[in-house]
């Protein structure tokens, strides 16, 4: 997810907001213009969490829920630092423990999903728990409660453990909506994304948080891709578009099942940062000041 953040960045300077060059742009030979808009569904969310333990090991956790896996609960991804690879576990059950192996650390696994509350999408809201146990360090994600597994919790010592970034993924192409804190003092933010066709069937694009209008689109077939900046929380978070996809596709993958519009919203990690600083480029102290982003990926289905 992150290598796609950076690839969408690529294609962008600092005061971009009208369609990029050439390079962005690439070849296409169809056009597609979405005249008729389908009702958005959410129907999968990504969680990546950064983990510091004790040892100052690094570790990436990456917790997805998804609609469409109706055979298991969730699935769980974990990344040790500097390695290249990965392992993944399906969660089959909503109640249970497993040990995670092979590792070089000891992990277990304990999650209990029998009181979830459910809203509009895959994730639960609230009266879930999801626990890793590494090297005697706890991470815990959720809403402990009055749970069983409370005691359990405090009698290990916690890891530090940070969210990096969200994603979200929509099927339909009329609105999107979301909710998104980006900076540990921040708040909460609600988030719309708007696709509409006027009367000359001209697709235009509107950005709502907390029901203010920040950006406006026109003409999005010639402004697939874009950026601007937004000030919320005292603080900056850059937006970038790239719908290309929706427009413009290939004989390749004209059979694909569905084509995705990206929406990111990236916080800056101050007022005077540059737009979209590669993380290899940030030292340990300029990290760590790094907020939450979100992306969120609009799927369609090919008329």
């Amino acid at each position: 997810m992150r290598l796609k953040m950076r690839n969408l960045a690529t294609c962008y300077n600092e005061h971009a907001i009208k369609v990029s060059d050439s390079y962005c742009s690439g070849n296409s030979n169809k056009i597609h213009v979405p005249l008729t808009f389908i009702p958005s569904i959410q129907d999968e969310v990504s969680l990546l969490y950064k983990v510091e333990l004790s040892t100052q090991t690094l570790m990436f956790i990456t917790i997805t829920w998804s609609t469409h896996n109706i055979d298991f609960a969730f699935t769980i991804n974990i990344k040790e630092h500097h390695s290249n690879s990965s392992k993944s576990f399906y969660l089959r059950k909503i109640k249970g423990s497993k040990k995670l192996e092979p590792f070089d650390f000891k992990i277990e696994l304990i999650w209990d999903l029998t009181k979830a509350i459910y809203e509009v999408g895959p994730e639960p809201v609230k009266g879930y728990f999801v626990a890793l146990l590494i090297n005697s360090e706890m991470i815990s994600i959720g809403d402990i409660g009055d749970s069983e597994l409370k005691k359990l919790v405090l009698d290990y010592p916690f890891a530090k453990c940070c969210l990096v970034s969200r994603s979200e993924r929509f099927l339909g192409n009329g609105e999107y909506a979301s909710r998104a804190k980006f900076f540990d003092t921040g708040m909460w933010h609600d988030i719309l994304i708007t696709c509409v066709v006027d009367d000359k069937n001209t697709l235009s694009m509107c950005v709502c948080i907390d029901k203010k209008n920040v950006i406006d689109v026109k003409r999005l077939r010639w402004n697939f891709r874009g950026n601007q900046t937004v000030f919320l929380d005292g603080m900056l978070v850059d937006l970038m578009w790239d719908v290309h996809d929706w427009f413009f596709h290939s004989n390749s993958d004209s059979k694909s099942r569905s084509r995705a519009g990206i929406f990111l919203f990236r916080p800056r990690i101050g007022l005077d940062s540059r737009l979209w600083l590669q993380e290899k480029n940030l030292d340990d102290k300029e990290q760590q000041k790094v907020g939450t982003s979100l992306l969120i990926c609009a799927c369609k289905n090919p008329s």
